[in-house]
């Protein structure tokens, strides 16, 4: 999960030197523009990257079979494929990483970076070096089988993942995280609906503002020019007031909604680990089985195949608990850093907001 690098990583960069800056759109793609500051201190390297990029360095990541244990690695969710006119289901999948001017998929990006970079175990694959120092985009070619087949996962599921776990520590966790990954996905879209109708109560506010406007007209009438007056100072308040609706969708889409996201996100990248630990041991009770029915001339061969797959299921069982519980330790760091920066964010726009309501309220006095 999230610890620091140790020794051994190849990375020349800072773990939290390393920024998506902007978002830039080009026709129909988007270019992420990442800044990574050097481990020297000396300077910094500029690449940009597209989603394929980033889809290229987690297919490198998925594909380390040769490490041990690699299939009990929590790996950092990558957000689903952005786009400039993202569909109905595309949008439906990015949540709140669709709003606004794609700033929050930047920062969901940079989040997975950062991430990648502070694992200790995938941050030595070379690939990630290559990702944020190389101004050259990474290779294209297409990415052998891994042990994230998404298509093979969908098949042995329907067989495997109700399979009866051999230690109640993973069992529980199981059951657990399929409640958590329903519950963090309502509260997720739930939170979205809170976000979209502050956007929309900011664009009403706009519009009323506008309409107010266009009461206002010169005229030698005192009435009428005292009524223009009236419409003018309310076109600013409702104008202020929609400046102020926008910010707190900003502010709650910049810091609880991107915690939200990514807690959801990780529910899954768990749920997948757990199933290939699961994966893994029907495997090995079939090759129990096959082992103990199997005749003489064949009875080193499968106890051979026996003995590989305990030995790798073992090594997959120890790095899963090791990644479950960085994973909770790491949900509650994230939880409250989002929370404090949540609340710090209101403050602040709140006090702006008071201090220009105080403003308007002189104005409408003075009319009186």
């Amino acid at each position: 999960m999230m610890e620091e690098v140790k020794e051994g990583s190849v990375l020349s960069v800072q773990t939290n030197g390393i920024k998506v800056s902007e978002v830039v759109k080009d026709g129909d793609s988007l270019t992420f523009i990442i800044i990574s500051q050097k481990l020297s201190g000396t300077g910094e390297y500029h690449v940009a990257r597209t989603y394929d990029d980033f889809d290229w360095l987690q297919q490198h990541l998925f594909s380390q079979e040769e490490v041990p244990g690699i299939q009990g690695i929590i790996f950092p969710p990558l957000p689903a494929r952005a786009q400039v006119n993202p569909s109905a289901k595309v949008m439906k999948q990015l949540g709140l990483l669709a709003l606004g001017d794609w700033k929050p998929y930047g920062a969901a990006l940079e989040q997975f970076l950062q991430q990648v970079a502070s694992h200790s175990v995938l941050c030595k694959n070379k690939a990630l070096e290559d990702f944020l120092t190389s101004t050259e985009p990474p290779g294209r070619q297409k990415s052998k089988k891994n042990i994230l087949n998404r298509l093979s996962q969908a098949v042995e599921g329907l067989r495997k993942e109700g399979h009866k776990d051999v230690e109640d520590f993973f069992q529980n966790e199981r059951d657990l995280n399929q409640a958590l990954t329903n519950c963090t996905k309502v509260v997720a879209e739930k939170f979205l609906d809170v976000v979209q109708t502050e956007q929309k109560i900011s664009v009403a506010c706009g519009h009323f503002s506008a309409a107010l406007q266009m009461c206002v007209e010169s005229a030698e009438d005192p009435d009428k020019q005292d009524f223009s007056r009236v419409c003018k100072s309310l076109s600013e308040v409702f104008s202020s007031m929609g400046k102020h609706m926008l910010s707190v969708a900003e502010n709650d889409t910049d810091s609880l909604g991107l915690g939200l996201d990514l807690d959801s996100r990780y529910q899954d990248a768990e749920k997948e680990m757990l199933f290939r630990r699961t994966c893994k041991l029907v495997e090995l009770e079939a090759a129990q089985r096959n082992a103990e029915r199997a005749k003489p001339v064949k009875k080193a061969a499968m106890e051979e195949v026996k003995k590989t797959t305990e030995t790798e299921f073992n090594q997959i069982s120890v790095m899963a608990k090791q990644e479950i519980m960085e994973l909770k330790r790491a949900r509650v760091q994230w939880f409250q850093r989002a929370l404090v920066l949540w609340c710090e964010k209101q403050l602040v726009t709140a006090k702006k907001n008071t201090e220009q309501l105080n403003l308007h309220l002189e104005k409408v006095r003075a009319l009186a």
